[in-house]
């Protein structure tokens, strides 16, 4: 019997392994440079900045991305980011005071500029890379190695803080992008979007009418644009399941650390050992999706992850009131990063089946866009908690809407039986149904 898992393919094991090396890099940088920002200004504010700043690059960038992934190799185009990155890096030697502070802002923006490229990119190759069977198993996996990664990362980066300077954080992480395009460059070529009309979808359907199709309807091949992408009715479920949910983070990333130095009556040391705590509920259903579940919905995977979402945060949220001892918060929290990493699985496993390949490009620059307004509109209502309404209905609210998102998801979400099937243009929103 043929392995359900997506590590059993070499070329998806090449693109994990360049993942876990970057995403080790990037959490020395994510936790080495905000500390830094925050050691020369001692604001607050300023380290704020640092983190929206990485927002604008999804929504100002996002149709420009749609239109490269749609048009170039998608595999280049992430070697090409991964070496941008490195060579981005290098105004950071330069940051030694309150006024080179631009410096440090400008490498943040560039940075999250090219990953408004690198993710849907990614997103978009994986369905080339591995069969639908084995799409839960791939994006769990890639679920697991960001995890990984921040558990490595994250750590080493305080301690090569300590015992060098921020220019030891640079070259680490310049490596580790170096590295990262090495192992992407060996990947096998695949065909731009715009003239791909096989792909995972062509598991859903006919190969041959597909072919047919493209060749007597040109524009049936043609890459759609981002704003055709948030009109595809199939997905409208799964980008209002992304609205919902990102404003819920974007508020626990406001509220968190309220949370936890008020009600909770916690130290900073008890904020580290929280946050961190959350990649190992992670980690753990990273590996049982990706290498041991079996024939997984990814209706039902998202639909499940975000009420256990809720109902955690719920439950941690009013806790304070029973106890403020701090080990059965880490127990929440460990459990927690769980049900985050099966809900990106099967919402990008949905979105993969669901899309034509001449769609993914667009389709995967809009979740980063749908992601970041949410995100920015959560930070903003968490901005509320100085007001009148207070830190715990928004704590209240912030969980609700997870709960919200699993009925949207359980509601409106397409079932595992429903795939797109390419289309001429016009039609492209039928849904088929196989048997």
């Amino acid at each position: 019997m043929t392995s359900r898992t997506a590590f059993a393919i070499p070329a998806f094991r090449r693109l994990w392994a360049a993942g876990l090396i970057s995403d080790t890099g990037d959490w020395l940088l994510f936790i080495a440079l905000p500390l830094v920002v925050f050691q020369l200004t001692g604001s607050a504010l300023g380290t704020s900045i640092a983190f929206l700043l990485e927002l604008v690059p999804a929504v100002v960038l996002a149709p420009l991305a749609a239109r490269l992934i749609g048009r170039f190799d998608r595999r280049w185009i992430m070697v090409a980011v991964n070496i941008g990155q490195a060579l981005a890096l290098l105004p950071l030697l330069w940051v030694n005071e309150v006024a080179d502070l631009p410096l440090a802002y400008a490498v943040i923006v560039v940075h999250a500029s090219l990953s408004t490229l690198f993710e849907p990119a990614k997103n978009t190759l994986l369905p080339d890379l591995v069969d639908p069977a084995r799409l839960v198993s791939a994006n769990a996996l890639i679920g697991l190695n960001q995890n990984l990664g921040r558990l490595i990362g994250g750590p080493l980066g305080g301690i090569l803080l300590a015992v060098g300077d921020l220019g030891l954080i640079v070259a680490a992480d310049a490596i580790s992008y170096v590295i990262s395009a090495v192992l992407i460059a060996t990947l096998p070529a695949v065909k731009a979007a715009a003239h791909d009309t096989g792909g995972a979808s062509a598991g859903a359907g006919s190969a041959d009418a597909t072919a047919d199709t493209a060749s007597t309807d040109p524009a049936a091949a043609r890459p759609v644009g981002l704003l055709e992408a948030l009109r595809i009715p199939r997905l409208r479920g799964a980008f209002a399941v992304i609205l919902v949910s990102s404003v819920a983070q974007g508020m626990f990333l406001v509220l968190f650390v309220l949370f936890a130095l008020g009600p909770l009556r916690g130290s900073d040391a008890d904020v580290g050992l929280l946050r961190g705590i959350q990649a190992v509920g992670a980690v753990v259903a990273g590996v049982v999706l990706g290498f041991i579940a079996r024939g997984s919905s990814p209706r039902a995977l998202t639909a499940a992850s975000l009420f256990a979402f809720g109902a955690l945060s719920l439950v941690t949220w009013n806790l304070p009131a029973v106890t403020t001892d701090v080990w059965p918060y880490v127990v929440l929290f460990a459990a927690v990063g769980a049900p985050g990493v099966i809900m990106i699985a099967g919402l990008m496993s949905v979105l993969q089946e669901q899309s034509e390949p001449r769609q993914r490009g667009a389709v995967f620059a809009a979740v980063g866009l749908v992601s970041a307004v949410g995100q920015a509109l959560g930070i903003l209502l968490g901005a509320l908690s100085d007001g009148a309404i207070g830190l715990l209905p928004l704590l209240e609210a912030q969980g609700c809407l997870y709960l919200l998102s699993g009925v949207i998801a359980l509601m409106w979400l397409p079932r595992a039986a429903e795939r797109a099937t390419p289309k001429a243009e016009g039609a492209t929103d039928a849904v088929s149904r196989t048997p």
